[in-house]
């Protein structure tokens, strides 16, 4: 057996959910989201054998009988029971994927970095290309970007592509550009920017829709390679407590990966899948959005669409010039036109659009794109923006009566908001990452992590969404911590909201009679508890579909695509 089929074998084995009876879980200090958006709180959870919550038990109700109402019985210990997490937006393959290539994410200085690169260049000879991604130059404080210059210096001949930590630039050496044929004479594409020294050469760094340049020459992964990189992301996930995934830009290739997995009893993560464009979703799902598969683990819901790029690469769509670069607003990708055109062929076939707008100038062209279809394409659309960072305050009323879904990832305000400041200035931070001024326009709010730009970790979220603090408890009081959420506020979106936001609130995202005995045993209660205890929350079960999937007894953690 080849190693990547013995890592990928090792892996499934160590997630496959046990079939069982009628099963009872009591002894838990159990909470859910109810209906009505309120807390329930609840002393056992009855499910039967396909994973479907038959009874929530509540304090002082008649408990079930032995052998005639469950076959089994599993004391819950007193801990925290909550509904699986759900994270309504992640890049599933790319998760995957990162974990078995180069990661740059953690590190702190350009030193630090080629010096990881040179490492890994050394440690994969066989590789005709390093791949990678996570470099931000503005944790190396650098005050520019890296050049492919300072690349060859440790990689030499074999071409480099390394993607910024937020998939909005690319950073290459001589050897790519030469792969790609990339001159001082190539022009930079419609939305995109090439990072060019004083006499026009490229100087290794692509923003955006200029990343194709070279992206188009790294070698696809495998079919091997991508059923590894899901089994590795599902372990990454069922590690955090998270059950569920709003999967936003699939293709093809992606695509068939899940079916892989979902046709060999391998797929347990629920994935609700947004297509990378209308080309990808007609290849994928042809005229209609897919049913639901594999026992409610798998379905195509709509299209995933950009309207700009991120805050840190400049490439965030303004309405005013940035402030630490005056002479641009950003690199709009689509024009409210454009926009339209493409969500008008989505949902003309009954798909869901999400549309990938940062910037304030970026969210009013989708809000103006949502209002002008709104007479065309009436009933229950759910329209989503994804992340919804900056949002001009003058445009939460037209957020709000728009219908759309705010798909935002409270991660993002604690590691940008010094980034944020320095981009934006101090007159526009009023409308950046504002969560609580958004549902108190009654926008609905949906929690995600944009993993792998940022860790799939919903009790970083909860905790930064609770405190707008980061992991070192700064800023004191929080950052604009008039935008702070309640603890339930925040459960509910990443538990009812995400499921809300991805038509799934029949199926997931609550504790009830009829869903899914999808839930999490954890040892920390994110109601009562501080900021930093929700932070430090430790996932001690993790059950998809009636089945466990996660166990820290188990120590199971994977690296490199490897199990320990």
């Amino acid at each position: 057996m080849r190693p990547v089929r013995a890592a990928l074998a090792a892996l499934l084995l160590s997630t496959a959910p046990a079939a069982m009876a009628d099963t009872l879980i009591d002894n838990v200090r159990g909470t859910t989201i109810g209906a009505n958006g309120q807390v329930e709180q609840f002393t056992g959870l009855l499910f039967d054998s396909a994973g479907t919550v038959k009874r929530v038990i509540r304090a002082g109700e008649k408990q079930p009988k032995a052998r005639k109402d469950y076959q089994y019985h599993l004391d819950g210990k007193g801990r925290v029971m909550l509904p699986g997490m759900i994270d309504a937006h992640v890049h599933v393959m790319e998760m995957g994927l990162a974990a078995l290539s180069l990661d740059l994410s953690d590190t702190t200085s350009l030193a630090d970095a080629l010096n990881r690169i040179a490492k890994f260049a050394a440690d994969h000879p066989d590789r005709p290309w390093i791949v990678g991604r996570g470099w931000n130059q503005e944790t190396w404080q650098l005050g520019r970007f890296p050049t492919a210059s300072e690349l060859d210096a440790v990689t030499g001949g074999r071409p480099v592509w390394l993607e910024r930590v937020d998939g909005h630039a690319g950073w290459a050496n001589t050897a790519a550009l030469k792969a790609a044929g990339v001159s001082a004479a190539t022009k930079d594409p419609a939305g995109g920017q090439i990072d060019r020294g004083a006499d026009g050469a490229p100087r290794g760094v692509f923003v955006d829709a200029a990343m194709d340049l070279i992206k188009e020459k790294v070698p696809s992964p495998r079919p091997e390679d991508r059923d590894l990189a899901l089994a590795s992301a599902q372990q990454l996930l069922f590690k955090r407590g998270v059950t569920a995934v709003a999967d936003m830009g699939t293709s093809i290739e992606d695509w068939q990966a899940f079916r892989r997995a979902g046709d060999a009893n391998r797929l347990y993560v629920r994935i609700m899948a947004y297509a990378m464009g209308t080309q990808q979703m007609t290849l994928i799902a042809g005229s209609a959005p897919s049913p639901w598969l594999y026992q409610d683990r798998l379905r195509l819901n709509g299209v995933k669409l950009y309207v700009d790029g991120a805050l840190g690469s400049r490439g965030a769509w303004l309405k005013a010039p940035y402030a630490d670069a005056p002479g641009t607003r950003g690199l709009p990708q689509l024009n409210q036109t454009q926009l339209g055109n493409l969500m008008s062929r989505a949902a003309m076939d009954n798909f869901q659009v999400a549309i990938h707008a940062i910037g304030d100038q970026a969210n009013a062209t989708v809000i103006g794109a949502i209002t002008d279809l709104a007479e065309t394409y009436k009933g229950d659309r759910r329209w989503r923006i994804e992340h919804a960072q900056i949002v001009d305050p003058k445009d939460f009323g037209r957020f709000a009566a728009s219908g759309a879904i705010a798909s935002v990832q409270p991660v993002h305000q604690t590691s940008d908001r010094l980034m944020a400041e320095v981009r934006l200035g101090p007159d526009r931070l009023a409308g950046a990452y504002a969560w609580k001024s958004l549902r108190n326009a009654n926008v609905r709010l949906a929690f995600g992590s944009d993993a792998p730009v940022e860790v799939s970790d919903p009790w970083a979220g909860l905790a930064a969404a609770i405190s707008r603090q980061g992991p070192d408890g700064q800023p004191a009081g929080g950052w604009q911590p008039q935008e702070r959420l309640s603890p339930a506020e925040a459960l509910a979106a990443f538990t009812t909201g995400a499921a809300y936001a991805g038509f799934a609130e029949g199926k997931f995202g609550r504790l009830a009679p009829g869903l899914r005995a999808d839930f999490v045993l954890v040892d920390t209660d994110p109601l009562t508890a501080s900021p930093a205890q929700v932070r430090a929350t430790k996932v001690i079960e993790t059950w998809i579909g009636g089945g466990l999937v996660w166990s820290a007894e188990k120590g199971l953690e994977t690296t490199q695509g490897q199990v320990r």
